[in-house]
């Protein structure tokens, strides 16, 4: 549900989809596993067991449960994040560019 007291541009999507994060760096290439939470048109909010800095440039991909509809294959940057637990990181991912 959206509260309309949010001061975001647009709306999320209440998402549970596995995403795989490709971090964007030549020495720590790495793929990390995730669950995208929720979705906008601007960006994603994803759970991780790593934490991952902010700044840090990341490939990410969607896969689709619907065959006529591709991936999500975008490139993003860490704005937020944050540990919720001892074991689980969330992040606030904001799109630079959708592939």
């Amino acid at each position: 549900m959206v509260n309309r007291n949010d001061n975001r541009h647009f709306y999320r999507m209440m998402v549970n989809a596995d995403v795989k994060l490709m971090i964007n760096d030549p020495e720590a290439a790495r793929v990390v596993d995730g669950v995208c939470r929720d979705l906008s048109a601007s960006g994603m909010s994803v759970e991780t067991d790593e934490l991952i800095e902010l700044g840090t440039l990341i490939r990410i991909r969607l896969e689709s449960p619907n065959a006529s509809v591709p991936p999500l294959d975008a490139t993003a940057k860490v704005m937020r994040c944050s540990q919720d637990s001892e074991e689980s990181y969330n992040l606030g991912l904001a799109f630079i560019e959708l592939n």
